[in-house]
């Protein structure tokens, strides 16, 4: 196996691949903007010289006279300037008659070839000159025009002249060489240029890359901070941040978890274990074995409940709940909820009442918000001494449901009130029983609260009692529907 991966080959870095493929594309680029410059330079040229054949064209009408099947160029000898055009004109010169008659040929074009005479005809029977390149023995290129050409007494001959294309083809050949020798440089400028901005944007990366390599169970508060430009890279660092966040919460609840377990647990376990030597101990009749034994098995069913809320609660709070969402009455859940306590309440002389408003509908969990006024309620009930009263009450406006539960227990002191909805937390009383509960209740309580979108609303004061408000979204349907009933009420 060991050799295997040794054999195989090494990827390329991402950083390489970047460089390569601007390299590429560049490459590509100037190659292909290269070509484009030759053919639009060769098309300007080649205009060029069809431009100035044109004028030399319409220059051989000026100079040329033919008398007798002979022609004759009137200049004056004495004007250097049109002894050069006239020498010009006739350097790539061919005249002949219709018949096929040569009057005048130039040396250079001699060494074309002279076409056919049926050839020239279908060229001039075209109607209008026309122009061609072609090339002499040695391989020189060039421009040729040819076409009727009419004298005074209104004969028509056979003209054809032509202008060498060597310069603008050695002028073509040059800018290419020239071009293409530093597109090499141009490529490795780019390739360096690549290679710097590819690890400038990879840096982010990297710093991802050595901030995940870092991290470790012990080490998750550590975040990378964003570039501020918005861009993809910071995407990717918001949420990896956000991985990391999620993974500290989920390392948090698991350390949590165990410190409650292990500080729940330790208690009973203790007092079992105290139980059973006492008992090994002193015990003596069946009886008082027996009564060891309960006990024991009253403290095991005490470590059960405890075990059962807490994987409830850390299962809620890793999102392995799934919850079954559905239009639920609140009003309708209170309403068997608080017939399920009032047994309980009159054993505590207590006096349980509810007002509720009918048709309070919320989108949620029916079980869960089961629990929610269950857990409240037995809150209440645990905290309120005899002859107190506990009233719970439903309302609802266009836009939320609200439920308050009120009652005129021993209260909750300022200072404790922040840490109440946290697990195992009870407020500190030197009175307090063991068995009023776990400390869980609000626990759950904030858990259902927050995965309905609902807000709790505490108010409490030493000797006045407690009022928890919990505000849940309306459901739509329901809001819609209760407007519209409203509406026509009012009309």
């Amino acid at each position: 196996m060991s050799a295997a991966r040794a054999l195989k080959p090494r990827a390329l870095g991402l950083r390489l691949r970047l460089t390569l493929s601007y390299v590429i594309f560049f490459g590509l680029l100037l190659l292909g903007l290269g070509l484009l410059f030759r053919e639009t330079l060769q098309f300007t040229l080649h205009q060029n010289a069809a431009d100035v054949l044109d004028e030399e064209w319409a220059a051989v009408k000026g100079y040329l006279r033919i008398e007798r099947n002979r022609p004759i160029w009137f200049f004056d000898p004495a004007d250097q300037e049109e002894t050069f055009i006239v020498q010009r004109l006739r350097r790539v010169f061919l005249l002949m008659d219709k018949k096929g008659t040569v009057l005048e040929i130039s040396p250079e074009y001699n060494d074309l070839g002279v076409e056919s005479v049926a050839e020239l005809r279908d060229i001039v029977t075209k109607g209008r000159p026309i122009e061609r390149v072609r090339k002499s023995r040695k391989g020189e290129p060039y421009l040729l025009r040819t076409g009727l050409y009419t004298d005074i007494g209104r004969r028509e001959f056979i003209l054809s002249i032509g202008r060498s294309l060597e310069r603008d083809e050695m002028l073509v050949h040059q800018f290419m060489q020239q071009y293409f020798s530093a597109v090499p440089i141009l490529v490795l400028g780019i390739g360096v240029a690549g290679w710097l901005m590819a690890g400038r944007a990879l840096s982010p990366l990297n710093a991802v890359a050595h901030a995940a390599s870092s991290i470790t169970g012990h080490n998750l508060s550590l975040r990378i901070p964003l570039r501020g430009a918005g861009d993809e890279l910071d995407h990717l660092i918001e949420r990896f941040n956000g991985m990391v966040d999620r993974l500290e919460q989920s390392f948090t609840q698991v350390r949590q978890f165990s410190i409650d377990v292990s500080h729940e647990l330790r208690t009973p376990i203790t007092a079992i274990r105290g139980e059973l030597e006492v008992a090994l101990i002193t015990a003596q009749t069946p009886n008082q074995y027996r009564e060891a034994i309960m006990t024991a098995m009253e403290d095991c069913d005490r470590m059960g409940k405890v075990v059962r809320a807490l994987l409830q609660l850390s299962q809620a709070e890793t999102g392995q709940v799934t919850l079954a969402r559905e239009q639920v009455d609140v009003s309708a859940i209170v309403e068997s909820v608080v017939e399920q306590f009032q047994i309980a309440a009159e054993v505590e002389g207590l006096h349980l009442k509810s007002t509720l408003e009918p048709a309070c509908c919320v989108r949620g969990d029916r079980v869960q918000l089961e629990r929610l006024v269950s857990n409240l309620l037995s809150n209440a009930v645990k905290y309120t001494p005899g002859g107190g009263t506990i009233d719970v009450r439903v309302s609802a406006t266009t836009e939320s449901v609200a439920l308050i539960v009120a009652d005129t227990g021993r209260g909750i002191p300022l200072e404790f009130q922040s840490k109440i909805f946290e697990r195992f937390y009870r407020v500190p009383d030197d009175n307090r029983d063991p068995e009023k509960g776990l400390g869980l209740g609000l626990s759950f309580v904030a858990w259902i609260a927050k995965v309905h979108d609902a807000t709790i609303d505490l108010k409490s004061a030493p000797g006045v009692g407690t009022t928890f408000t919990v505000t849940f979204p309306r459901d739509r349907g329901d809001a819609e529907a209760a407007s519209q009933a409203s509406d026509r009420i009012v009309a």
